[in-house]
């Protein structure tokens, strides 16, 4: 536990899933200085009709970091092979306390050689393609494996944040904040997991993920052909 503020960078990019930074950042933003790092400062959009505006770029991000983050969504496919970002990502985790994310963001991590042989968890619709890439994958909602530490998809990264300030700052200050932000879910369908949504369900986002899962092998093939952090599949 420790008692100053958080140094925390949480890696944005093109067409990311605006709910996988936010849900972590608002619980985050209590404790942290938070740095939200891309290559420049120029703003970018997300996989809804807001945008977010970086305050940091790569260059200027401190060496001394607690956290690093990435998220996930549609752009996760692209910035798997990018070399400029998956450099930055393992450069700042070298010394940061906790490298971390949510949802498809484990991909990204994964691809910059972050996750091999450990246990962690991203979407349900992508987990075979984790495993393809070494992770240990886990059907859970947070994965915590020393000090790498994964959320499943998207909504879970209030969980992941919750999880993450108890671990960090301690647990009377993750139920404060829980308390403050009124978490207490209740959804009004009980279809969150495809065990829970059923055949029926499941197959109506088929063609959805069907396309996201093409496009992530095509930058699994690449992340391999260009050597940018070897991922067995």
């Amino acid at each position: 536990m420790i008692s100053r503020k958080l140094k925390i960078a949480m890696v944005c990019y093109p067409n990311m899933t605006l709910l996988d930074l936010l849900g972590p950042e608002t619980v985050f933003s209590r404790f942290a200085d938070i740095h939200l790092v891309w290559k420049t400062l120029e703003s970018l959009s997300t996989d809804t009709n807001v945008s977010i505006n970086p305050n940091c770029t790569f260059a200027d991000c401190p060496d001394d970091l607690d956290i690093v983050f990435v998220p996930g969504g549609p752009g996760s496919i692209a910035i798997m092979s990018d070399a400029e970002v998956l450099s930055f990502i393992r450069e700042k985790s070298r010394d940061s306390r906790f490298v971390t994310s949510v949802c498809t963001g484990s991909l990204i991590l994964a691809a910059a050689g972050l996750l091999k042989g450990a246990r962690a968890t991203t979407h349900w619709s992508v987990r075979d393609e984790l495993a393809m890439m070494g992770a240990i994958v886990v059907n859970e909602r947070v994965v915590v494996d020393g000090n790498r530490i994964t959320g499943g998809g998207i909504t879970s990264g209030i969980d992941f944040g919750l999880e993450v300030v108890a671990l960090v700052i301690g647990e009377d200050a993750a139920k404060a904040t829980t308390l403050f932000l009124e978490y207490d879910p209740k959804p009004p369908f009980a279809s969150g997991t495809p065990e829970l949504a059923g055949e029926k369900v499941v197959r109506m986002l088929s063609p959805e993920i069907s396309q996201v899962k093409k496009g992530i092998a095509e930058a699994i093939a690449k992340v391999n052909r260009l050597g940018l952090g070897r991922v067995d599949c």
